[in-house]
C-alpha cells in the first residue's frame, strides 16, 4: 500500500482562478509559454496535420496540392528557383515544392513537426533545408524567390510580432521577392462562432490524463481581434490556459499593414488557390512585393 501522502485540492483558489478567467484579458496577452513544443500536444498536433480527414492544423490534400501549383504559377517560379516556407509544420507543402523542382528552406518551432519532416524528406530523396527555429528570429538575408507563410500564420501574432516577422521577411528576400501568405476576415469568425462548453476525457488533445476543457471565446468587434481560450483543469487541481490569438484583416487593413511593413500588394484572393475575392470570403490570399 501507498504510504505516499495525498495533498487536498483547494476548490475555492481553483474557483476563483476559472472565475478570474471568464474575464476578457487585454489583447494578445499569453497563455501558457511552452505550446507547439509541449511534449504531449506537440504530439497531437503533428498527428492533426498528417490526418487527411482533419483540417485544423492543415488544409486537405487536394486543397494543399491546388495551393502549391498556383503559386508556382502566379508568381512564375521555376526549377531552382528558392522558397522559404515559414511555419511549414511537418513539410506538407514544403515537399510538394520541393517535387516541382524549387530549392526550399522549411522553418517551423515545433521540434517534432522538424523531426518528422526531415524523416520523410530523407526517406523520398527530397533535397530540403529543414530548420527548428523561431521564425521571430530569422536572420536570413537575401537569399530567397519567395517567402511563404500560409494557413494564417500572420494572424496569431501581436502587432510587435507582425512588424518584426514582416522586417525579417523583407530582409530575408531577394530584391522584388515576393511575399505570399493568407489571413481570415471577420466572415470566418462568424461563421466558427463563439466558443462557449466544456468537456471531460480521460485523454485528449491537451493533456495524456484526466482532464476537463473549458472553452471559451471573446470578441474584440472594434479592434477585429478574437480569442478562442482553453482553460484545463487536471485530477490534481493544475490549471493551465491555452490561447489562441487571432488578427482579422479586410483588404484594406492587410494591405495598409503590409505597406507599412515595405510590401506592395501585388494581388488580393479569395484563399491562395486563386478564388476570386468577395465581401463573403472568409480568406485573403495575398501576393505582395518587396519594395
Amino acid at each position: 500500500m501507498s504510504t505516499r501522502k495525498r495533498h487536498p485540492i483547494n476548490m475555492d483558489n481553483i474557483l476563483s482562478q476559472l472565475i478570474k478567467l471568464q474575464q476578457k484579458p487585454a489583447p494578445f496577452e499569453p497563455g501558457e509559454p511552452l505550446f507547439w513544443n509541449d511534449p504531449h500536444i506537440s504530439t497531437q498536433m503533428l498527428t492533426a496535420h498528417l490526418d487527411p480527414n482533419i483540417e485544423a492544423a492543415s488544409r486537405a490534400p487536394d486543397t494543399i496540392d491546388r495551393t502549391v501549383y498556383w503559386i508556382i504559377d502566379t508568381l512564375a517560379l521555376k526549377a531552382g528557383d528558392t522558397v522559404l516556407d515559414l511555419g511549414c509544420g511537418p513539410g506538407l507543402y514544403a515537399s510538394r515544392f520541393s517535387r516541382a523542382g524549387l530549392n526550399v528552406t522549411g522553418v517551423d518551432y515545433s521540434i517534432n513537426s522538424i523531426e518528422y519532416a526531415k524523416r520523410y524528406a530523407s526517406e523520398n530523396n527530397l533535397n530540403i533545408n529543414y530548420r527548428y527555429q523561431n521564425y521571430l528570429e530569422l536572420s536570413d538575408e537575401g537569399l530567397y524567390n519567395a517567402v511563404f507563410l500560409i494557413f494564417g500564420d500572420f494572424c496569431p501574432l501581436d502587432p510587435q510580432q507582425r512588424s518584426t516577422l514582416l522586417k525579417n521577411v523583407k530582409r530575408a528576400l531577394k530584391p522584388d521577392g515576393t511575399f505570399v501568405l493568407d489571413v481570415t476576415t471577420r466572415e470566418h469568425r462568424r461563421k466558427n462562432g463563439n466558443k462557449n462548453s466544456w468537456y471531460a476525457s480521460e485523454s485528449g488533445f491537451w493533456k495524456p490524463g484526466p482532464h476537463l476543457v473549458l472553452e471559451e471565446g471573446f470578441d474584440f468587434l472594434e479592434q477585429s481581434i478574437w480569442l478562442d481560450q482553453f482553460t484545463v483543469l487536471e485530477a490534481d487541481g493544475k490549471v493551465s490556459v491555452y490561447r489562441n490569438w487571432f488578427q482579422d484583416y479586410t483588404p484594406e487593413t492587410v494591405t495598409e499593414e503590409l505597406a507599412q511593413g515595405g510590401f506592395s500588394v501585388e494581388s488580393l484572393w479569395g484563399d491562395l488557390t486563386g478564388i476570386p475575392y468577395s465581401p463573403t470570403s472568409e480568406w485573403i490570399g495575398i501576393i505582395a512585393r518587396k519594395k
